[in-house]
C-alpha cells in the first residue's frame, strides 16, 4: 500500500503540477475561454488511464499458467522501463517544463485553440497510463489487490489537494526535494517490480534458473507476516527469492540509483 500510495502522489502530483502551469498560463494571457477546451483533454486522458488500468486488473486475472507468467513478466519489464524513463525524464526537464509547455499551448492558440486539448491530453495521458501501469505492477508483485488499489486511490487524492493549493499559492513545496527523493524510493520499487517479472519468467520457462534458490528464509519473514507484506510492498523482497532475481534486484537498483543521484546532484547549483 506504501509504495502505490507514493506512485500515486508523485505521478498524481506530477499531473496536478502540468495542469497548473497551462491552466495559470491561460489566466496569465486572458485566454480564459480555452480552459474548457484544456479541462476536455485533462477528462479524456484520465478516463483512458482509468480504463487501461481496469483492463491491466481484470485481462490479466482472466488467464492462467504460462501466458498469464509470460504477461505478468513482460509487463513489468515495460512498467520499469516506463518509470526509469519517467524518473530520469522528469529529473532532467522539470525545470524548463513551465517554458516547454507555454510554448506548446502558444503555438496551440493560433489556430481554432483545439490543439490546446491534444496538448493537455498529451501531456496528462503519458503520465496517467504510467501510473496505472506501475500501480498495476507493483500490486501484482504483492500478491495484493485492495490495500495497493486504495493507497494509489488516496496518494491520487493527495496530489490534487496538494496541486491545487499550490496553484492558490496557500503552500509552498520543495518540489526537486521531493522529486529526488520520491524517484529514489520509486527507483527501490522498480527493483522489486524488476524482481516479480524475472520470476514470472522462469515460472513460464523463459528464463533460467528457477530452481537454483538464492535463500529461503521463510521460516524467518512469514510471506503473509505484516512486516513480510510490507518488505514486498515497499523494495519487492520475498522470502524464497532466485540468484537471478537477486542479481537483478541488485544490479538494477545500484546501477539506476547511483546515476540517478549522480545527475540529481550534478543539477544542484553550487553555493
Amino acid at each position: 500500500m506504501l509504495a502505490n500510495l507514493l506512485i500515486g502522489l508523485r505521478e498524481g502530483l506530477e499531473a496536478a503540477l502540468i495542469i497548473g502551469i497551462l491552466a495559470a498560463y491561460l489566466i496569465k494571457i486572458d485566454r480564459r475561454d480555452a480552459l474548457p477546451k484544456m479541462w476536455l483533454g485533462v477528462g479524456i486522458a484520465a478516463l483512458i488511464s482509468t480504463i487501461v488500468g481496469i483492463m491491466l486488473g481484470t485481462g490479466v486475472a482472466q488467464l492462467e499458467g504460462p501466458p498469464e507468467e509470460i504477461l505478468a513478466g513482460t509487463l513489468s519489464f515495460l512498467a520499469v522501463a516506463l518509470v526509469t524513463w519517467m524518473v530520469f525524464w522528469m529529473a532532467k526537464t522539470a525545470r524548463n517544463l513551465k517554458g516547454h509547455l507555454e510554448s506548446d499551448i502558444d503555438k496551440s492558440l493560433a489556430g481554432n485553440g483545439w490543439g490546446l486539448m491534444f496538448v493537455a491530453f498529451l501531456a496528462v495521458g503519458r503520465e496517467g497510463i504510467e501510473t496505472a501501469l506501475f500501480i498495476w505492477a507493483a500490486a501484482t508483485a504483492t500478491g495484493e489487490r485492495i490495500l495497493p488499489t486504495v493507497g494509489a486511490i488516496v496518494g491520487l487524492a493527495v496530489a490534487a489537494l496538494l496541486g491545487w493549493l499550490i496553484f492558490k499559492g496557500m503552500v509552498r513545496l520543495n518540489l526537486s526535494k521531493f522529486f529526488t527523493w520520491s524517484g529514489a524510493f520509486l527507483i527501490i520499487v522498480a527493483a522489486g517490480v524488476l524482481s516479480y517479472g524475472i520470476h514470472e519468467w522462469q515460472e513460464a520457462g523463459l528464463l533460467p534458473g528457477d530452481a537454483s534458490k538464492a535463500f529461503n528464509v521463510s521460516g524467518v519473514i512469514p510471506s503473509d507476516s505484516w512486516y513480510g507484506v510490507i518488505l514486498r510492498g515497499t523494495i519487492g523482497f520475498t522470502p524464497e527469492m532466485s540468484w537471478l532475481q537477486v542479481i537483478g534486484w541488485i544490479g538494477f537498483a545500484a546501477i539506476v540509483l547511483t546515476l540517478f543521484l549522480r545527475q540529481m546532484k550534478a543539477k544542484t547549483p553550487a553555493k
